[in-house]
């Protein structure tokens, strides 16, 4: 328990992390961390910024949180994903290649 306390205390910042693997198909695995307990939206963009999915929605604990995202549905080429706080927002691309 004193582990997951320690690594907790390590996170100093909002934290959105490169997607893994890039590029991907059909899914992928999306990591961030987040240095206390807030309001959290994670959202997938076209490369015209339609919002084609919304993966989180809500209050989150602070922590590192791993959200999977599952494109089988959608066309090849690039996407941005972004994560929204009330106080930090990051968008990264990703590729998607069928």
């Amino acid at each position: 328990l004193s582990n997951s306390n320690e690594l907790l205390e390590g996170i100093t910042e909002y934290h959105l992390s490169q997607h893994y693997p890039n590029p991907f198909n059909p899914s992928t695995q999306i990591q961030y961390a987040l240095p206390e307990a807030t309001q959290v939206t994670l959202e997938e963009f076209n490369s015209v910024g339609k919002k084609v999915m919304e993966l989180v929605n809500g209050q989150q604990s602070a922590g590192y949180h791993t959200a999977t995202f599952d494109a089988s549905g959608l066309s090849s080429g690039v996407y941005l994903y972004k994560l929204t706080t009330p106080s930090f927002t990051e968008t990264k691309k990703m590729l998607l290649i069928k």
